[in-house]
């Protein structure tokens, strides 16, 4: 306590004191009591008041010691602050602060040179690479959550993630609100509904169902009906129609809560930025400007964020976190099954397009007719003639092979599968 003795006491309170027991107004056992310190301590404090009252003070006296470090590594803290900068300087990049923990963690990675973090900070004041970072605004709202898998955080963001590339690129991740685990984190160059679904599709099928996902009101994650809009459908309102992406997750039995603010998004944000930094710092250093390249970049740091970063909030790793609470049973992750009356998770992790049948049993999606053998007519005895029925087609497209699983299905019946070709079927659209 009596290092702290500064921090809790002025000098002219403690020298009060002193002068009082020099005069014999106050007991000694009073004054220990007051300042919390040992005799010791005190009868130190008062050799020193009476050989320079004038000068006494309790005020912390830290000696600096001006520590020389390797000309390379000095070196080499400069030539990452120069980049830092230029970096800062560049407005088409989302960078605007100096990083000194990630040169840092470059000094022992790029030369295998170990630095304190402070002795980074004082070269970057004598050298002019230090400016202080403005205070963030406060969240207006915070979701508090007390199990792995009881709310997904979801969401996108669009950077220069890579200077050096011709164009931006989105972000796609997911995290666990309880233990800031980041589940799903890929770069694509187009944001579309069918790369929100394939996000859903990695997490589920390796993790379960989760009881709800946070999202913001983008129209990819919702419905919302523009009040002046000329093709304004008044029958059709906010949450009356659910996007491709929220009927993936009402076939899984998987809630969708949204955020009402962008500031109520903020525990994804900080992983977000976290990410994004050194994603871009990394990626302007090694001259980065494919995709795929920057998105190994991308796993590496999800691996050092997920498995070694302490998370400023939990006060702990979130893997730990997320496994510890596993094995503790405190999950809310269900396992991952194919809810009746589906087939296969082609009919989940798919896209939806509802079309008529003509009376011979096609089906037509841009242009292109489809045959569905098992495809209900109705006849009408009044006229004769074939009444179309309504099915729905499920897409599930894939890259590797260039073909869409196209699975047809009437109400609750499966009519069939055809395999198409992805390039005949227009799916910019989604």
């Amino acid at each position: 306590m009596s290092k702290q003795l500064h921090k809790n006491f002025t000098d002219g309170q403690v020298k009060s004191l002193l002068e009082k027991y020099s005069k014999k107004e106050i007991k000694l056992s009073y004054i220990l009591q007051i300042l919390r310190i040992k005799r010791r301590r005190f009868f130190e404090l008062l050799e020193r008041y009476r050989k320079d009252p004038d000068n006494f003070s309790i005020q912390y006296e830290r000696k600096t010691i001006n520590r020389k470090i390797n000309p390379d590594i000095e070196k080499n803290i400069v030539k990452e602050l120069k980049i830092e900068k230029d970096l800062i300087k560049n407005k088409d990049i989302p960078i605007k602060w100096y990083n000194y923990s990630y040169i840092k963690d470059l000094l022992e990675q790029k030369y295998n040179q170990k630095v304190s973090l402070p002795t980074i900070i004082d070269r970057a004041k004598r050298n002019n690479f230090y400016f202080l970072r403005p205070k963030g605004k406060a969240h207006d709202k915070e979701v508090i959550t007390n199990y792995p898998g009881e709310l997904i955080q979801h969401d996108s963001s669009h950077h220069q993630f890579a200077p050096y590339a011709a164009s931006k690129w989105y972000l796609i991740t997911s995290l666990d609100d309880y233990s800031r685990l980041i589940l799903y984190a890929v770069l694509v160059e187009r944001e579309t509904t069918w790369e929100h679904i394939l996000a859903l599709e990695a997490v589920l099928l390796k993790y379960g169902f989760p009881l709800a996902y946070y999202v913001d009101s983008y129209s990819i994650f919702r419905f919302v009906q523009g009040r002046d809009s000329f093709w304004r459908n008044h029958y059709q309102l906010t949450d009356e129609v659910d996007p491709q992406w929220k009927q993936v997750l009402n076939d899984c039995g998987v809630k969708v809560k949204y955020a009402l603010s962008p500031q109520a998004k903020g525990k994804i944000e900080r992983p977000y930025r976290w990410i994004q930094d050194r994603l871009v710092r990394t990626c302007y250093r090694e001259r980065i400007s494919d995709i795929n390249q920057a998105q190994l970049v991308l796993n590496s740091l999800i691996q050092k964020y997920n498995y070694q970063w302490i998370h400023s909030t939990t006060g702990e790793i979130p893997y730990i976190r997320f496994q510890r609470a596993l094995k503790e049973k405190k999950s809310l992750f269900r396992e991952f099954r194919i809810r009746p009356p589906y087939k296969s998770i082609n009919d989940i992790f798919c896209l939806r397009v509802d079309r008529m049948v003509n009376p011979y049993r096609k089906v037509s999606i841009n242009k292109l007719e489809l045959k569905v053998p098992k495809a209900p007519l109705h006849d009408l005895s009044a006229c004769g003639h074939a009444q179309a029925e309504r099915i729905q087609l499920r897409l599930a497209p894939d890259r590797e092979s260039g073909l869409s699983e196209v699975r047809f299905w009437y109400e609750d019946e499966f009519l069939g599968i055809q395999k198409v070709k992805n390039s005949e079927f227009n799916l910019v659209q989604f």
